[in-house]
């Protein structure tokens, strides 16, 4: 719905992640944008409705690096309609989409598709990898001029690496495109059969392992290609403490890498699969409990940039299966906010400020986009968002097609309560759930 009247968001906690800012502000909205923010506004226009900010967070909309489309392709296992709805509810703004659809976008008229269908959904801006082989096989490159001309965000075959002499030369062609590669740094030789990883917990639950060097020494290759011929890499689903230290190496000398993990990764790990949820089996697998703790320190200290929500809905048919033959991914766009919040920022462990920079800003700049400060006048992308408000994770209250996530059931705090897109040329203000509602 678009706004009538102004609206004053009184006292309500501002965080601007650009200015590294986090105050207690009256906020003046009106026709989509900001008109005015202080620490307290007088001469207010009378037709303003006032909504009591105290204890509510206004923030830039969330930016997810990657997530799935099951359109074109799966649409039983969830639509570009219901993804956008998830992401609506979940306070992203902006979603870059996986280019594993069916056909995959290693071709303009795929696209052309996509980039039509989603102009359905203005409350949310998709952005597309392309795939830099044709089907994302590894062997052939696309055409990544005309991809890249077209307007993908960058490139990304998004699985482990097989072909290295290959990998070579798409750096060297992508260097002048001034385009992100997309790597998941493995090598599916070293992984095997494994559906979890390697160690105790491995063992003693009876599944088949996947080693830490699966990853490290993939990293570490990337590393020294990445450094001889300096095209930015962006490095998806980091999931291990060695991996953290090679990134942090990397970084210190100068390689130009970003990294992200995903969000489940924060929070559970290998300890966690004894429960043989098939909804826990993803890929990179869980990290055992050393991991998730370097993750949380690597994002601490700026070594991984951003989280990921590698968003990936089944049907239930597809996951009501042992957990070694359920297909790897789980759902996540409205979930990952509040759990991420409870558990790291009401434990201290890291700032508001810090939770929204790995969720908003930073995988903007992962993708070597401009970051507006929350300012009178920016185009910046807010949404409202309530610490304290509980819901139970049930059918009815996802907008996902399919509820693939062992948190279904649960009951859990924090729930986005407005996303707004602030745009000069188009102002939009749509609210996902009244406050009274919750």
């Amino acid at each position: 719905m678009t706004t009538a009247s102004p609206t004053l968001l009184r006292q309500i906690q501002v965080l601007d992640p650009v200015a590294n800012t986090s105050l207690i502000n009256d906020v003046l909205l009106d026709s989509g944008t900001i008109q005015a923010i202080d620490s307290q506004l007088d001469n207010i226009p009378p037709e303003t409705q006032i909504i009591e900010g105290k204890g509510l967070i206004l923030a830039p909309g969330l930016m997810d690096l990657y997530s799935y489309s099951g359109e074109p392709g799966h649409e039983d296992r969830e639509t570009l309609a219901s993804l956008a709805a998830a992401a609506v509810a979940g306070g992203f703004t902006q979603i870059a989409l996986l280019p594993q659809t069916q056909p995959p976008v290693d071709n303009l008229a795929t696209l052309t598709y996509l980039k039509q269908q989603t102009q359905s959904f203005p409350s949310v801006t998709f952005d597309f990898w392309g795939t830099f082989t044709h089907q994302g096989n590894g062997q052939e490159m696309t055409e990544l001029t005309e991809l890249a001309k077209a307007g993908v965000i960058g490139f990304t075959d998004n699985q482990g690496i097989e072909n290295i002499g290959l990998l070579r030369r798409v750096l060297e062609y992508l260097k002048p495109l001034k385009k992100p590669l997309g790597l998941v740094a493995e090598f599916p030789a070293l992984k095997g059969n494994g559906v979890m990883r390697e160690g105790y917990f491995s063992t003693r639950y009876g599944l088949t392992g996947n080693p830490t060097m699966t990853e490290a020494a993939a990293v570490a290759t990337i590393l020294e290609m990445v450094a001889v011929i300096q095209t930015p890499v962006h490095l998806m689903r980091v999931s291990t403490r060695r991996a953290v230290e090679l990134i942090a190496w990397g970084k210190a000398r100068g390689i130009p890498i970003t990294a992200s993990t995903t969000w489940m990764h924060l929070l559970l790990d290998s300890e966690n699969i004894g429960t043989y949820d098939p909804n826990l089996r993803l890929d990179p697998p869980l990290g055992n409990p050393e991991d998730r703790i370097a993750l949380i320190e690597g994002i601490s200290q700026g070594i991984i940039d951003a989280i990921a929500v590698d968003h990936r809905a089944y049907t239930y048919e597809e996951k009501t299966v042992p957990f070694a033959e359920s297909p790897p991914g789980a759902i996540g766009l409205e979930l990952v906010l509040p759990l991420l919040w409870q558990s790291l920022v009401e434990t201290k462990t890291w700032s508001p400020l810090q939770l929204w920079k790995t969720l908003s800003s930073n995988p903007r700049k992962c993708l070597g986009q401009i970051v507006n400060p929350i300012k009178v006048g920016n185009p910046v992308e807010l949404i409202v968002f309530d610490p304290k408000a509980t819901w139970k994770v049930t059918a009815s209250t996802l907008n996902t097609l399919n509820y693939n996530t062992p948190w279904l059931g649960q009951q859990i705090q924090g729930k986005v309560i407005t996303a707004s897109i602030i745009n000069p040329k188009e102002a939009i203000i749509r609210t996902v759930k009244k406050a009274s509602q919750i």
